[in-house]
């Protein structure tokens, strides 16, 4: 099984640190996980990644891509900073999804939305210290698909703003 981290284009070192430890390799690995596929944008290596396997699990590291599709496909898992852009696509492909809320940024919108659909039932939201937790949780709780797009409710909503119904 394949887990994917991304932070996108932002400085995200705590995450990284995380993900590449020891500690959480051998819990991936626990976990059924044998690859580990890291998108870290911005944020600093503690060591550099020659593609190497580490306590079982292949580590795969780079900083940018042109589109993270192809990533989040072969992804069985995802974790994720809360940009809500990476959210919904995430949640679109109905894959189990792990955010992380980036608490040094100035504002909490992100965590805030990251909570809300956490609390709906959709992904697991953690912070850094509490990822270890979190991923044991995804593989036992039973995520609520999220809903497909409906574009039909954004043009009823914006008709009744207009007047038009």
């Amino acid at each position: 099984m394949q887990a994917f981290v991304t932070v996108g284009s932002t400085k995200f070192d705590d995450l990284i640190d995380t993900v590449t430890s020891e500690d959480f390799l051998t819990r991936l690995s626990a976990s059924g996980y044998t690859r580990l596929v890291v998108q870290y944008g911005s944020s600093k290596l503690r060591q550099p990644f020659r593609n190497e396997t580490s306590h079982g699990v292949e580590v795969i590291a780079w900083q940018f891509k042109p589109g993270l599709s192809e990533e989040y496909l072969a992804a069985d898992l995802v974790i994720s900073h809360a940009g809500s852009g990476t959210i919904l696509e995430v949640l679109r492909l109905n894959k189990p999804l792990i955010v992380v809320a980036n608490e040094t940024l100035l504002d909490n919108h992100q965590k805030e939305l990251a909570d809300a659909l956490s609390a709906q039932g959709h992904l697991i939201s953690s912070t850094v210290s509490e990822l270890p937790r979190a991923l044991e949780s995804v593989v036992t709780k039973k995520l609520i698909p999220f809903p497909p797009f409906d574009g039909s409710k954004f043009a009823r909503i914006l008709d009744e703003e207009m007047g038009f119904l």
